[in-house]
């Protein structure tokens, strides 16, 4: 699991989010929807962009991340507290989560529309539906602050933790989805240790194996994109055992140490978590 792809969380740039940056313009019929792919094709309306209006916002916007000039995008946004202070080694810490989004930007960026209202404005935008490759509408709302138009890219209540956090923005959405996580991982572990015992007399097994097995994913392996680290401890008789997670760096991707306990296949697991400064629940 890759926690961006929950900054895809905020910048979500080629799929739709309610609270993110863009939101699909629905169809009032899939034959309709057809019928405007078939349009699409043959030709794609497009606007005059002014300097310094909604539309070229979104446009430098784009094009930055295309670039991979992060930082100077997430400037264009509601964003800008979380990134305008962090250094350029603390940016580091969320390159390849950043190069991950940029990835799915878009060569070419048709905006087809642009309403504005006083100090807000709308901008739609086409671009391939991730699935279909179809183009699709989205609208990207802004708002206008002094002389210069910023993406919401975020909603009123997050931006208010935003500014509150400030450049710890990005570092405690890191830890809360990566705590998350853990504990879902820890539930596939449990799922998979099912399965894995009801096919061989009730004894469980390590996690290499439930990877081999295909029972769970491989990145459970290494920290990189987990920020956790996993270990199964069996018994003698591998008939029970308890798994453990553990931040790979304390403080910066998780801070909760998680411990579950299973005494045999038809037991429930037993979760608990703590703040343990990295170290195992139980050894």
């Amino acid at each position: 699991m890759n926690y961006f792809l929950v900054i895809a969380f905020v910048i979500n740039m080629a799929c739709s989010s309610s609270t993110g940056l863009s939101t699909i313009v629905s169809e009032n019929t899939a034959l309709h929807k057809q019928e405007r792919n078939k349009g699409q094709e043959r030709s794609l309306k497009v606007i005059q962009i002014k300097p310094d209006s909604p539309a070229d916002t979104v446009r430098k916007f784009y094009k930055l991340l295309r670039e991979k000039r992060f930082r100077d995008a997430l400037m264009l946004t509601n964003l800008r507290p979380a990134v305008e202070d962090l250094t350029e080694k603390e940016l580091e810490d969320f390159k390849e989560d950043f190069e991950a989004i940029s990835a799915q930007v878009p060569d070419e960026l048709q905006i087809s529309g642009e309403i504005v209202s006083n100090n807000e404005a709308t901008v739609t935008l086409k671009i391939p539906d991730e699935d279909t490759k179809a183009l699709e509408d989205k609208l990207i709302k802004l708002r206008k602050e002094k002389e210069s138009w910023i993406i919401l890219m975020v909603d009123e209540e997050a931006e208010t933790e935003v500014k509150k956090e400030g450049k710890n923005y990005f570092y405690q959405l890191k830890i809360q989805t990566h705590e998350n996580e853990a504990q879902l991982m820890l539930q596939r572990i449990a799922k998979a240790q099912i399965v894995y015992a009801l096919q061989n007399a009730g004894q469980f097994t390590d996690i290499k194996t439930l990877v081999q097995q295909n029972l769970l994913p491989d990145d459970i392996l290494e920290t990189k994109s987990t920020g956790y680290r996993y270990k199964v401890v069996l018994s003698p008789d591998k008939k029970s055992y308890y798994a453990t997670a553990e931040p790979a760096i304390y403080g910066k991707t998780g801070r909760l140490s998680f411990l579950m306990q299973v005494d045999g296949v038809d037991k429930q697991a037993r979760v608990q978590s703590k703040d343990n400064k990295g170290e195992p629940l139980k050894k």
